[in-house]
């Protein structure tokens, strides 16, 4: 599904993705840990087209595709899906209005008819009930005034609308109380079918106690330096990334 090679990134003058290669196929589910300043989320902005960071070789196929070559937004539509660190807030648009344009959006690329009103409230309410998401909240404007948990609520609730072939998730666990992590958790697993692929990005074993990863994978200073089962996010857990890597 998704094959990275030799990957590059710089970001300023700065390079901070140094030959990174990476291979996921459908139905996989890795977990990339590492150091602050590794480039963990360089990687992730560099995949859903962030046009700061520059690409200065290297490849990254996509289901036969060159994503490289892509606008953002024709990434979405091919099935990619990014959760922000940070999610924003964006003042004047609601959860509802946002998640709608963004699916017919995807649907008119794909040559597929809008889906109605109707059709999309009735699967946003079962999503979000799923989620334990407050259907009040989803009218409210996206991510204003929601807590750490809300945010990133919110965000399972919008992949599992937009049901991405491959979901890019930028430390989705932090600032999660345990509560909230184990609703998240439950969004990820959701997503995970014999035709999807999930990259999570984390410092922390927690998340992966949840969502139990095929492959776990250190990156340092731009490469994957390691990669292993799930016993290699125990291992670093115990012994730290230095020991390890």
């Amino acid at each position: 599904m998704l094959n990275i090679t030799d990957l590059h990134v710089n970001v300023g003058d700065s390079q901070i993705i140094n030959g990174l290669n990476l291979r996921i196929k459908a139905g996989e589910t890795h977990a990339i840990m590492g150091p602050n300043g590794a480039g963990k989320s360089t990687l992730a902005s560099t995949l859903a087209g962030r046009t700061t960071f520059d690409v200065t070789s290297g490849s990254v196929d996509f289901e036969g595709q060159n994503l490289l070559e892509m606008e953002a937004h024709e990434r979405v539509a091919a099935g990619l899906f990014l959760g922000f660190q940070y999610p924003v807030e964006i003042p004047g648009v609601s959860n509802l209005n946002f998640m709608r344009t963004a699916m017919n959006s995807i649907r008119k690329q794909l040559g597929k008819s809008e889906l109605s009103a109707g059709e999309f409230l009735k699967e946003v309410r079962t999503v979000a009930a799923k989620l334990d998401m407050d259907f009040d909240m989803l009218k409210r404007f996206v991510n204003v005034g929601f807590s750490g948990g809300e945010k990133k609520r919110n965000e399972m609730v919008q992949m599992a609308m937009l049901n991405p072939k491959l979901a890019i998730l930028d430390e989705t666990d932090s600032g999660l109380d345990i509560d909230a992590l184990r609703i998240v958790s439950d969004g990820i697993n959701a997503q995970r079918r014999d035709d999807t692929a999930i990259l999570m990005i984390t410092h922390y074993q927690r998340l992966l106690d949840y969502v139990k990863p095929d492959f776990v994978h250190v990156l340092s200073a731009g490469q994957i330096v390691k990669s292993g089962g799930p016993e290699l996010a125990r291992e670093l857990e115990e012994k730290g990334y230095a020991a390890v890597a």
